[in-house]
């Protein structure tokens, strides 16, 4: 089992600054990698537990993930830092690509730009969750919710609020009744 370690609050600003860095886009299988793989500061488990939460509640993926990490460890003090870190390069970014973009939008090589991102973008998605559904346990109960869930957006296009309205309390009750299937 991969022992964790508790990072300060400079480093909680840095790791999520050079997260913010990482991505157009797409930064949740950079801050995976961070926290996980680079810094160890979580484990795959307890990173497929900070991502369900940071995808149920309200707001970017990423920035609930950033203040679930930071206030884990250091409190308000900490989900302060880590969001800030989070977002200062790419506010900095944006603002830039908004006033070039103003000015260049309708040239051919910026169309072209913005075709070929989109690709790229779903492709760092599945693959991050191709990597933590390997980490999934090999029981029946998991699979079954992430079928569901799948189903329900991909095929019956239901919304993602109904989806998580009914699926996550099934999800909860599931693993609150039957915790050696689930866990």
């Amino acid at each position: 089992m991969m022992t964790t370690v508790v990072p300060d609050r400079r480093a909680l600003f840095t790791g999520f600054f050079m997260v913010g860095l990482a991505g157009f886009g797409g930064v949740m299988p950079h801050a995976q990698h961070m926290l996980v793989e680079q810094r160890r500061w979580l484990t795959e488990q307890q990173f497929a537990e900070v991502l369900g939460l940071g995808q149920v509640l309200p707001g970017p993926n990423i920035v609930n993930v950033a203040v679930a990490v930071g206030a884990r460890f250091h409190g308000a003090s900490g989900a302060l830092v880590s969001c800030a870190g989070l977002l200062l390069a790419p506010l900095g970014v944006v603002l830039l690509l908004a006033a070039l973009y103003a000015s260049y939008q309708q040239q051919p090589l910026v169309q072209g730009l913005l075709r070929g991102l989109a690709p790229t973008g779903i492709g760092l998605v599945l693959g991050m969750a191709l990597k933590l559904a390997t980490r999934l346990p090999r029981r029946q109960l998991p699979w079954a919710l992430v079928l569901l869930t799948f189903l329900a957006v991909a095929v019956w296009k239901l919304s993602l609020l109904l989806v998580l309205l009914l699926l996550v309390p099934l999800g909860v009750a599931l693993a609150w009744h039957w915790p050696e299937r689930v866990s």
